[in-house]
């Protein structure tokens, strides 16, 4: 059984009725959104963040969800697809795993309007049914994720950024809508403002290794959706690379900042670039502040009393860096 199947196992049945509330959720009077939209459920990646919804309400109540649970996880899906949405009309990308994305088939104009149709879509789901609380999370969520985008635009302008910086944008970025999964999961089903944030912090943890695992497959020749030095062509800063950069020569590191700035887009460049960040600990750097990661967001629910919900909660966390795309 592949590891995301045994994640899944014992949150099947919430994950079977949840796609049907999510595709319902969808809905306009519209055809072409309505084409748009079954375009996208066809074509939904592991759903990792309704996983996060539902396993954390189930560890915390000690097995049930309620209708607020599914609506956490709807929201949280309608929001993170309107982001990817937008996300492939800023990179101006035509792939979204492996198909073609929504501005390659219809344009950026209606790929735009598609992802406000959607953010819309999940805020109303939360006020039509008086989850404010809910709302809060998710608002702060999609506030964070647009900060740390044009951070890190700011930052790669410069490609003067530190290692805390380089933590920030990551946080925002990506941390925070893992971080909200889990919040939201906590918040559906107890009221307890210690341990929703302490669930909040579980999966910012998570979202932190997340992130540098995705910084490593840049260095990897691996087959995982994204070419290798693709990071290094967009000159998006990452772990391996600052830790090199903070740590060389400084002939070195102009050698490393012109190749980065105008040399992007020679591939023999890049592939120097490469070795010379493997061959100066930028991988292994990495590799220990991701495990790091992992070990504190494992130690914020090791007290929970033992369940299927916390064992695939673990295993959740540890297929995170170990996962191979």
């Amino acid at each position: 059984m592949k590891i995301t199947e045994q994640i899944k196992q014992p949150i099947q049945k919430e994950m079977e009725l949840f796609e049907k509330k999510f595709q319902d959720s969808m809905t306009s009077k519209v055809a072409l959104l309505n084409r748009i939209t079954y375009y996208i459920v066809n074509r939904k990646g592991k759903q990792m963040r309704p996983m996060f919804v539902f396993l954390t309400a189930k560890m915390l109540s000690g097995g049930t969800v309620n209708e607020r649970t599914y609506r956490g996880a709807s929201v949280i899906e309608l929001i993170h697809t309107a982001t990817l949405v937008h996300d492939d009309v800023v990179d101006d990308s035509n792939r979204r795993r492996g198909f073609f994305s929504i501005n390659a088939l219809w344009k950026n104009k209606i790929a735009v309007l598609v992802g406000d149709y959607l953010l819309s879509k999940g805020l109303l789901l939360s006020i039509d049914n008086g989850d404010f609380d809910l709302l809060k999370i998710i608002s702060v969520a999609v506030r964070e994720m647009s900060e740390g985008e044009l951070l890190q635009i700011e930052k790669a302008r410069r490609l003067d950024i530190t290692e805390d910086v380089y933590y920030e944008i990551i946080r925002q970025k990506t941390a925070t809508l893992i971080a909200a999964c889990c919040a939201l999961g906590a918040k559906s089903v107890i009221e307890d403002e210690v341990q929703v944030e302490n669930m909040r912090k579980f999966g910012e943890l998570i979202g932190m290794a997340f992130q540098i695992k995705d910084d490593l497959f840049d260095y990897t020749d691996d087959a995982i959706g994204k070419p290798t030095g693709i990071d290094i062509k967009e000159q998006k800063m990452t772990l391996p690379l600052i830790h090199v950069l903070n740590n060389c020569t400084k002939k070195e590191k102009d050698w490393l900042i012109n190749s980065i700035k105008n040399h992007n887009k020679d591939k023999k460049r890049v592939k120097e670039v490469i070795a010379f960040v493997k061959n100066n600990n930028g991988l292994s750097y990495a590799e220990d502040k991701m495990v790091e990661f992992q070990q504190e967001a494992l130690s914020l629910i090791e007290n929970y009393p033992d369940s299927p919900y916390k064992d695939a909660l673990t295993l959740m966390v540890n297929y995170v860096i170990e996962r191979k795309k």
